[in-house]
């Protein structure tokens, strides 16, 4: 997606979430079947000399509050999103450090895969990491995608300059 239309979907939830909804919209983000809301929380109040495991506890506690508590609002931008993007909506929120992804898509996708890359797949299989081939590249792709964030940043912004040129190229009408 080009970047001022991924601003102006930005946009648009900024200014149609309800008022209060989250402390703050943490994320926009938007692919070709799914955009995806994370917004922050305010942190559960928990007593100072609280263990790590009672802390943790009340963040899934409070997270949990939350989606019940706003899904009425939720699912109503959610079905003016949809209409208007053309996308399912998912949520999120970011409490205490922590990120919860509420129900969101699951696309499938399909390639062929030689028989070396096949063999990694399985291999991953084989070692416990994964219970299937579309499991094991799922955990390839965020692998990749965790190690390589500077080298994808780049290449997400140069696409972005190649569609600009794009559009001013003499061919566009």
């Amino acid at each position: 997606m080009i970047t001022s239309d991924l601003e102006a979907v930005r946009g648009w939830f900024s200014g149609r979430l309800p008022e209060g909804l989250f402390e703050e919209l943490v994320e926009v983000a938007v692919d070709r079947e799914e955009i995806t809301v994370i917004g922050r929380i305010p942190a559960p109040a928990t007593a100072p000399e609280a263990s790590e495991a009672e802390r943790a506890a009340a963040v899934e506690g409070k997270v949990g509050e939350f989606r019940e508590r706003t899904r009425a609002d939720r699912m109503a931008v959610a079905r003016d999103a949809e209409h208007r993007f053309e996308r399912k909506v998912s949520w999120g929120v970011e409490c205490e450090g922590r990120r919860f992804l509420f129900t969101h898509v699951s696309a499938p996708v399909m390639t062929r895969l030689r028989q070396p890359e096949r063999l990694v797949l399985d291999l991953l299989i084989d070692g416990g990491v994964a219970r299937s081939r579309s499991e094991a590249l799922a955990w390839c792709v965020r692998l990749v995608q965790r190690n390589s964030e500077d080298w994808l940043r780049d290449l997400k912004d140069s696409l972005t300059h190649v569609r600009q040129v794009r559009e001013q190229g003499p061919d566009v009408a």
